[in-house]
Order: C-alpha cells, then structure tokens, then sequence
C-alpha cells in the first residue's frame, strides 16, 4: 500500500466545478410572489429556477463563481406571466453574473469540465434560442443543456430529482 495521499485539490487540478442550484421563481408582486415563495420554502421542485453555477479553478478577482441562468426578461412584469401561464413563448435572456460565494443550500456539485468552463458556457449561452416556453424550452432545459455541454451528464435535473440531490 502506497503512503501517497491525494486531496480533491491534487486530482482535479486545473479543472472547473459545474454545481446547478435552485432558487425561488421570480413573479410579479402580492399574492404570486407569496406564492413562488412558499413553494420554494416548501421545496416543490417544479417551481424552482434553476441555474449552473462555474467555479473556475483559477477564480477572477473579487468572485468565487460565476452563475449563468436562462429567464424571461421581465420576470416580474404581469403580461409575461398571463403568457407564461397560458403556455405562449415570452423574450427570455441569459444572465450571467459573479458571485463571491456558492450558495449555502440547494447547491449540488454535479461534476468537473475540463478546459475553460466560463468560455465554454458563454458559446453555449450566445446560441441559445431566446424564446422562453415554460415547459418547452425554460431555465430547466437550459441547465440541463449547459451541464451536458461542461460536464458530458445528461438530464442532471432528472438525476438531482429522483435522488433528492444526493449522489
């Protein structure tokens, strides 16, 4: 038996960590908003936002990660959300944004992408099809698509739902 030690620092060096996190739907404000709100407490999975979180491993000045999320482009406008839910395609549009740390819950490390997972995840993000159809093509898509994109994991939501988020 050999005394080597290995660390998850001295095996994936030079790789990013993808995570995919959950977070409350915005809605417009009053009764929706308390709504999507108690959903999220009560943790019901079909309504949650979800995203890809990148942790590079060499991390830009002033941030840990960097988050990247497909919504409508007014979330809390009351039009997009009568058209969301009569199930009509509303503008949507990928945001990105730094985050100096990593969600403390609903925060699932779901692999390793080799290369350059932020370059990589803006290429992906710059052909993504705008238009925003809950249950068609939505944020849940989206993550599922860049994960596989970074990672090579199909269907990661699916996986993260059957097992509760437990690997």
């Amino acid at each position: 038996m050999s005394g080597l030690s290995f660390t998850k620092s001295t095996l994936t060096r030079g790789k990013d960590e993808v995570y995919v996190a959950a977070v409350a739907l915005r809605a417009t404000k009053g009764a929706a908003q308390l709504f999507m709100s108690a959903a999220y407490s009560l943790s019901v999975w079909d309504l949650q936002h979800f995203m890809v979180i990148i942790k590079p491993s060499s991390p830009p000045l002033n941030s840990q990660a960097i988050a990247f999320d497909f919504q409508p482009e007014d979330p809390e406008d009351i039009y997009t959300a009568l058209a969301v839910l009569s199930g009509r395609a509303v503008p949507g549009v990928v945001l990105t944004r730094k985050l100096r740390k990593l969600p403390r819950s609903r925060c699932w490390f779901v692999g390793y992408s080799e290369g350059d997972a932020v370059d990589k995840a803006y290429e992906f993000s710059n052909t993504w099809d705008a238009d925003l159809r809950v249950g068609l093509h939505d944020c849940r898509h989206y993550t599922n698509g860049l994960v596989e994109q970074l990672t090579g994991e199909k269907l990661v939501l699916e996986h993260l739902r059957i097992t509760g988020g437990q690997s």
